[in-house]
């Protein structure tokens, strides 16, 4: 079913955008700073529409709660087990993908990837 984008669609969209991976309260943060109006509801909802749609990525962390990422190309990510940040990892795994043949009971539709370690900035604080 299409969807007419809306005004609030649209902001949550172009707030993903000038973030690095935020999560929904980090998005709704900075809506409401300039349009008090929008509800917290309404940047989940459309956050999770937007993932639905595939204009943005719902990245599961696992530990902490979901980021979103505008960058929607295949690429993995490298989590901070410190800080939790999330920074891109764009490693040729030369299709992953068909390195595991599909079983009758199974399809591989999608990976997530994620590599664990500790960011520069967590790195540089505990020398």
């Amino acid at each position: 079913m299409e969807r007419r984008n809306t005004i609030q669609r649209q902001l949550v969209l172009d707030t993903v955008t000038q973030l690095d991976h935020p999560d929904a309260e980090q998005v709704y943060a900075q809506i409401v700073q300039t349009h008090p109006h929008v509800s917290k509801a309404t940047v989940y909802r459309n956050l999770n529409l937007l993932s639905d749609q595939q204009q943005i990525k719902k990245i599961c962390t696992g530990g902490g709660p979901d980021k979103f990422d505008f960058n929607t190309t295949e690429h993995y990510h490298m989590r901070c087990r410190i800080c939790g940040k999330l920074t891109d990892a764009f490693i040729p795994l030369n299709n992953l993908k068909a390195a595991f043949p599909h079983t009758e009971n199974f399809q591989i539709e999608k990976i997530n990837l994620e590599f664990v370690g500790i960011c520069s900035e967590c790195k540089n604080k505990n020398k």
